[in-house]
């Protein structure tokens, strides 16, 4: 504590850009010592409102570590620092909205709850709707805390509000419940909890030989439907889209308790796709500071351009929208992206069009998993 407090008004003087998966009452203190700070300063000789000192979440702050051994890779964030200054006109607002989630969250902890990031917000609209307007505001101002008081937002007793589903070769077990057999769960799959304490105490057991991570939810149900986990030994995980925190979590764990079990990705064949299976694999530059817990070293298996080429008809592509083209141009422009991948943004950007997994039903309902079973055992991926 008193290393703590002998810092800034939080410790930007340290150097470790990581955050902590810590105990409530060690996020109370830091939160604690951060008014007392703030109250010293403005009562001082010569008052002052400190400035918040965060680590800065901008791309010229990432960087990738890339592990040695394992092969993962995981965007991390360096030393540098921005603030949030209730002198500035264009950071009053933010100082304010990081002190209101503060103040929030500090409450949470203390009646030992857990909430949302779309509980939060609506309390917040009602508690102070002249600073948050938008859910983007509140999500934005979790990361803020995060990286001012650097532990985890779970830390925060804020809970992740989750969307995913798994199925296949799995067996999992809640503490003192009984175990779920994921291959039994049907199309929907085992609903993916946002509780991330209950995800880590999950017993799992498994002889599965791969991990298929799907896209889209209609893609993971017709793949649970057919059992193509009876065909081909794997798991299916989905997060139904943009992947959420806790399917996240949940994959990474996985991976670190079977971690010769390749994981594949099947993503349509556009820039958004792409950035989805980036973000399981890298982690995303706004959750910097825990990207490390959450990434896992995911492979390309599709869609890809060789797989447009040979397989998808002229009328199932689709022109690429200008959100498309604004997510190829951040892709391209990524020091992380490796070459191979920007091969495949370049060719989607010539092409001018895009595809969906979908397009390979031209070929039958039951040709998805003659696809995946012949780039699977030709080792198909990037």
């Amino acid at each position: 504590m008193g290393e703590f407090c002998r810092s800034t008004i939080f410790f930007s003087d340290q150097h470790h850009c990581n955050a902590d998966i810590l105990p409530s009452s060690q996020v109370r203190a830091r939160i604690e010592v951060a008014v007392l700070n703030f109250l010293k300063a403005l009562s001082s000789n010569s008052p002052s409102i400190s400035d918040l000192s965060l680590i800065s979440r901008n791309s010229s702050n990432s960087r990738v570590s890339r592990g040695l051994l394992t092969g993962d890779s995981w965007i991390f964030l360096s030393h540098s620092f921005c603030t949030r200054s209730l002198t500035r006109e264009n950071s009053a607002k933010s100082f304010i909205r990081v002190w209101k989630v503060m103040e929030m969250c500090y409450q949470i902890m203390v009646q030992e709850k857990r909430v949302t990031q779309r509980e939060l917000y609506y309390k917040l609209l009602c508690d102070s709707p002249d600073y948050f307007t938008s859910q983007l505001q509140v999500n934005r101002t979790i990361q803020d805390l995060v990286a001012l008081l650097r532990c985890s937002r779970y830390s925060l007793g804020i809970m992740a509000s989750s969307r995913g589903a798994i199925a296949g070769r799995l067996l999992l077990q809640e503490p003192d419940k009984e175990v779920v057999d994921c291959s039994a769960c049907g199309s929907s799959g085992y609903a993916i909890s946002g509780d991330l304490e209950l995800l880590e105490k999950l017993t799992m057991e498994t002889d599965a030989r791969y991990i298929i991570m799907v896209e889209k939810h209609a893609i993971f149900q017709r793949l649970a439907e057919d059992r193509v986990f009876n065909q081909i030994p794997c798991i299916l995980i989905t997060a139904k889209g943009f992947p959420d925190i806790a399917t996240r979590f949940l994959l990474h764990r996985i991976c670190r308790m079977f971690p010769n079990l390749p994981v594949l990705g099947l993503v349509d064949w556009n820039p958004a796709g792409l950035a989805i299976l980036c973000t399981f694999k890298f982690g995303s530059i706004g959750m910097g500071l825990e990207a490390y817990r959450y990434a896992c070293n995911v492979k390309w298996l599709g869609l890809r351009k060789d797989d447009i080429n040979q397989l998808i008809p002229e009328e199932c592509l689709v022109p690429l929208k200008p959100r498309d083209l604004q997510i190829a141009k951040s892709l391209m422009s990524s020091e992380i992206l490796q070459d191979s991948y920007k091969e495949e943004v370049a060719a989607m950007i010539q092409s001018g069009r895009r595809a969906e997994i979908e397009a390979l039903y031209c070929h039958g309902y039951d040709y998805l998993v003659k696809f995946l079973a012949t780039k699977i055992v030709q080792a198909n991926y990037l």
